[in-house]
Order: structure tokens, then sequence, then C-alpha cells
């Protein structure tokens, strides 16, 4: 038994485009649980659920409901942008809120709309965006963007996005996670090609998951704005394409910052499960 005298958790598998959390109703029970611990835990790929997160839904004194995101290493993430739609979607189904909601985020009040299927996030606005740079990397000079759109992103523009081999993804996309430059919290890593206006490839290494994800909302967002600041991706929405589907994300301009911000996309139940403790 955990410490509310439960033998097992009630959970739901739920996807994004391919990225994957355990979705967990913790309104009036599991309130003591180490939910860090459990992510570690639950969702090791082949050993274990397998998941790119946890998501737990807690009472909220100022929205519908907080939720917290938990990354596959267990650290806590202030915001996961496909992980919210996912969750949006949940509680409708479970009748925790209407088809439209705010959530608690620890990056701040997060608004959704579900229709069916298909759910928009409005997510706070980004900040700490960071025209071009350069990372030094192995005696190279990498050039790349930064911004922040609930979590911060790295944006390094390359052609060929697809044709990029897992292993240079994941070898790229670790040492920039864990560049000095970012120290100490790191970063995601998001490599994007910018195909035409209104339409982007994007490829995501995730911090706290540690791997490429088949999806990234945060990362589609982050994307779409840098690339259209600066790569003539044209105006919103931007069509975003990732391995797992495609994202779109919207947005308004106001001066030199970015305001409104949208990401859309369908969102699948997967299965449903007890997990014994």
């Amino acid at each position: 038994m955990n410490e509310t005298g439960d033998q097992a958790i009630v959970f739901t598998k739920m996807s994004g485009h391919g990225n994957d959390f355990i979705v967990i109703d913790a309104h009036t029970r599991h309130a003591t649980t180490d939910w860090s611990g459990r992510a570690r835990g639950w969702c090791k790929r082949r050993t274990s659920i397998g998941a790119d997160g946890l998501l737990i839904i807690e009472p909220s004194s100022v929205a519908d409901f907080r939720l917290r995101i938990f990354n596959a290493d267990g650290s806590e993430a202030e915001m996961c942008g496909n992980g919210a739609r996912c969750v949006a979607a949940f509680a409708v189904q479970r009748g925790i809120a209407g088809s439209r909601m705010v959530m608690e985020t620890l990056a701040g009040l997060i608004g959704a709309s579900v229709q069916d299927d298909v759910v928009a996030i409005q997510l706070t606005n980004p900040s700490s965006l960071k025209d071009e740079g350069f990372l030094n990397m192995d005696g190279r000079n990498i050039s790349f963007y930064f911004i922040n759109s609930g979590v911060p992103h790295t944006i390094i523009f390359r052609e060929q996005v697809a044709a990029m081999p897992t292993a240079e993804v994941a070898k790229e996309g670790h040492t920039v996670r864990f560049h000095p430059a970012f120290a100490p919290g790191g970063t995601n890593v998001d490599f994007v090609e910018v195909i035409e206006p209104g339409r982007i490839r994007v490829r995501t290494y995730e911090r706290g998951v540690e791997e490429e994800t088949l999806a990234c909302g945060t990362g589609a967002v982050a994307s779409s704005i840098i690339s259209s600041r600066f790569k003539d991706a044209g105006a919103p929405p931007i069509q975003v394409e990732m391995p797992g589907g495609p994202l779109t994300v919207d947005f308004k301009k106001k001066g030199d910052s970015f305001e409104d911000v949208w990401l859309k996309g369908k969102v699948v139940f997967v299965y449903e499960g007890n997990i014994p403790l």
C-alpha cells in the first residue's frame, strides 16, 4: 500500500503525435506519492510502461486543475505542450473540466480548447528571445538562436533535417543540451529546416527525456517563432512537421515580442491500466 492506503494507481497512456505520457488523476488520492521517483521507474522503455513523461492532475485554487509534469529522468518540468494537450483531452473525458479550460503549471496559467481529438492550448508568452549567437563545439562555431516558450529551447537551422541520422541528433543534441552556455539548467535542442513560407520541419532532443522525441509542443512553438522572425518562414499560422506528425502554431507579433501563442494538434488515448505499488 502507498501512503493513502491504495494498492494500485489507475493510469491512462496518451500520445500527442508520438510524444507519449502516463496520465494520473490525483485530485483526491495519492497526494503524498513520490512522483519524481515513480516517473523514473514507470517511464523506462521495455522494462516498464514506457513514456516520455508522467503527468499528474491535482486540485488548483486558481484554475480548473493543476498540472505537474515529470520528465522520464524524474525532473519536474515547467511546461510541456503536448503533455498539456493530452491532459486537456483527459480532463474533458473525465468531467474534470469543460471543453474550454485553464490549467495551472509551473510556467503559468495555460488555456485549452478541446474539440473531439483535436486540442489547442494557449501557452504563456515566450521570453528570453536571443538573436543569432555561436557555440564553440569541438573547435567548430555552431550558429544558434534561443527562446523560452515555457521551457528553454535552442534552435539550430539545418538543411535536410529529415535525413539526419538518429545518432547525430542524439549526439549533437546532448552536447548542446549540456553546453556551459546554458548552465545550470540546460536547454532543449531543436534542429529546424524552413521548407517554405508557413511550413517548417523540426526534430527535437528533449531535456529530461535525454533523447529525441517524436514530437515536442514547446519545441514546435519555439521553432515557429524563431523561423518566422529570423528565417523568412512567413506569417503564422505555421505548420510544423515532426517525426510523429504535424502540429500547427499560431501567434501574434507585438513590437519585438510575441503573444497569443497557440499550439494545435491531435491526441490519442492509447490504453488504461493499473500500476501495482
